[in-house]
């Protein structure tokens, strides 16, 4: 039994408008499991595959006026890449966005509905990841969060300190997952989140049972009778388990 990291899951107000710009900003194709939801990879993609973490955008009423501890790093190749990107990204609608980072080589942006992700500066360990460099999660202690993402995933735990931890798919492709320290208080739901896929998908209540033996909890976020399990890791971020293939 495993759990795959398979796609980033964000809310929106209009997932059709948000979808338009993450598939220019990535490159990536479009299509739609039902109204309402736009999804998001590679174009000439083989679902799941561990080469891309996808990106669903589901519509919600809620305004997103909260701070996510989820987002995406985007990679570049080059200083003049780098450039080029923030600029095409701002003729789609990104403006730039003050999380307090100062003076840092990496530029700081937020999409059309205001969710901050990063364009980082060329770096070599990127070099090979897809236009997603990494999925970063905030978290209070990355050592414990490590120890965590790492039992419940099938990938790999690369680096772990007491202000970051990185890990990989077992393939050594694809984006990383990123732990990175920002001790600030959670005070509601994440308008961006994980969803891990169990393989075999017949495994998935299995799977659950055992995340809720590592600190999982069961969230209730009004999602009703649905396929997928809600559930918070041990810091309350929340993240689904899917119950399809």
């Amino acid at each position: 039994m495993a759990l795959r990291l398979v796609q980033v899951n964000f809310k929106a107000r209009d997932d059709s408008a948000l979808g338009r710009f993450w598939a220019e900003a990535l490159g990536w194709g479009t299509s739609s499991e039902g109204p309402g939801v736009t999804n998001l990879e590679p174009v000439g993609f083989d679902w799941p595959d561990p080469t891309a973490v996808c990106i669903d955008l589901v519509t919600v009423p809620d305004p997103g006026t909260v701070r996510n501890r989820v987002h995406l790093d985007l990679a570049t190749t080059s200083a003049a890449h780098q450039a080029e990107l923030v600029d095409r990204l701002k003729d789609l609608g990104a403006t730039p966005a003050d999380v307090g980072q100062r003076d840092v080589p990496w530029t700081v942006l937020a999409d059309p509905e205001g969710n901050v992700f990063c364009v980082l500066e060329p770096r070599e360990v990127y070099r090979d990841t897809g236009p997603i460099a990494a999925v970063v999660v905030d978290c209070a202690e990355p050592r414990a969060m490590a120890g965590f993402w790492g039992e419940a995933m099938d990938w790999t735990v690369h680096e772990t300190t007491d202000d970051h931890a990185t890990m990989r798919s077992a393939e050594g492709v694809g984006p990383y997952l990123e732990l990175i320290r920002a001790p600030a208080e959670r005070s509601w739901w994440n308008r961006v989140h994980l969803d891990l896929l169990p393989f075999p998908v017949e495994d998935k209540e299995a799977e659950v049972a055992r995340l809720r033996t590592m600190g999982a909890t069961d969230l209730d976020l009004g999602q009703g009778d649905v396929p997928w399990t809600v559930l918070a890791d041990p810091e309350g971020n929340e993240f689904c388990v899917l119950g399809r293939g």
